[in-house]
């Protein structure tokens, strides 16, 4: 178990990382902030040290990610409608950005995570197939599928599925 400081400097570190994660699968504030503790209390109770920084950020982001699928799938969820969704909250986007965000959000969620990772965490492929146990090809094959499903959609107003 870890000391109440080092979970307080990860919190510091990866809230924002951990949030945006969960904003973008779940779409809701309040189940947002439900994975948030459930992450952190995993962490806080994770017996074994990181490798490095990046193998800790890594694994939070792979715990976030997998906390958020489980939430999903779950029996309560699927029988509730969210109250608050993203797109309905006032926010600082301007409509430009709105459009992007919310084509972004329509996105199966194979696509959704690879284009999460690589354009608004800055990951390049080979560690994003190491966060989502993938193999380097799948993980190009999944950008350029999802930016070709992005640019259908922005410019001819198509629903994406896939």
């Amino acid at each position: 178990m870890r000391s109440e400081e080092e979970v307080n400097q990860a919190i510091e570190r990866y809230a924002d990382t951990v949030r945006r994660i969960c904003m973008v699968h779940l779409k809701n504030e309040s189940d947002t902030e439900d994975i948030f503790q459930t992450v952190f209390l995993k962490y806080a109770l994770f017996p074994r040290a990181f490798q490095s920084g990046e193998h800790e950020k890594a694994w939070m982001i792979r715990v976030t990610i997998n906390a958020c699928r489980d939430l999903l799938k779950s029996v309560f969820r699927s029988r509730t409608v969210s109250l608050d969704v993203l797109a309905e909250q006032p926010g600082e986007l301007d409509e430009e950005h709105r459009e992007v965000l919310e084509a972004v959000l329509d996105l199966p969620p194979k696509y959704k995570n690879v284009v999460y990772l690589h354009y608004y965490e800055g990951y390049t492929a080979a560690e994003i197939g190491q966060i989502l146990k993938k193999n380097v090809n799948s993980v190009y094959t999944l950008l350029t599928r999802a930016r070709k499903l992005l640019k259908e959609k922005l410019e001819g107003g198509m629903e994406i599925e896939e």
